[in-house]
């Protein structure tokens, strides 16, 4: 993998300014604030402190691509050019998902068969396999986001949200997300040395 990489930490829209605090609380310092985004830069060892220690964010994903497409066969080129090999292994599992909105390629069934096929074809020819990959490895949940013809690729470190941490089994008839009460406690300025109600 290389030096750094690019970590996208997700967020309910209205608490983008609340997740990059908390990434900047983890000491790093590289930080955009997007639409329903915190896009910072890191060692890949941030990837586990993010997951681990992000209380306000939903999913942390690692940035495999940028570009702009607006062809099957634009999408396919600029997808097989990213280098997969540093992120997912020879035996890796990969299934592709995705979402479109307002751009030229809006069949989202599709989108995910070409990138897919691309991914597989640089795995092929980087790991030196002649026949199919196994997929019989660790996990790698990859993302296509088409908006406005721009394709943003990830990869889901999160597994399941980061809002079902799992201390809690029991829950009401309307259960709050965790991350949202999280982020719920830190506009409030409360401090552990003050009583904190919850009515």
């Amino acid at each position: 993998m290389t030096q750094k990489v690019t970590i996208i930490a997700t967020a309910a829209m209205g608490l983008e300014a609340i997740v990059g605090r908390e990434v900047k609380a983890l000491g790093y310092e590289d930080i955009q604030v997007e639409n329903g985004r915190v896009v910072f830069t890191a060692e890949p060892s941030a990837i586990p402190r993010a997951n681990l220690w992000l209380r306000t964010a939903d999913r942390v994903k690692l940035l495999a691509g940028r570009f702009k497409a607006t062809t099957f066969d634009e999408l396919f080129e600029k997808t097989k050019a990213l280098p997969w090999e540093d992120f997912i292994t020879e035996d890796g599992e990969f299934p592709v998902v995705g979402k479109s909105v307002k751009s030229k390629l809006y069949s989202v069934p599709d989108c995910q068969s070409i990138v897919k096929k691309a991914i597989v074809e640089r795995l092929k020819q980087k790991y030196g396999v002649a026949s199919w990959l196994k997929e019989s490895g660790a996990f790698y949940r990859v993302e296509i986001a088409l908006h406005k013809d721009e394709a943003l690729l990830t990869i889901d470190t999160s597994g399941s949200g980061l809002h079902k941490r799992g201390y809690r089994v029991g829950q009401g008839e309307a259960p709050l997300k965790e991350t949202l009460a999280a982020a719920l406690v830190q506009v409030t300025n409360w401090h552990p040395d003050k009583p904190l109600v919850d009515p």
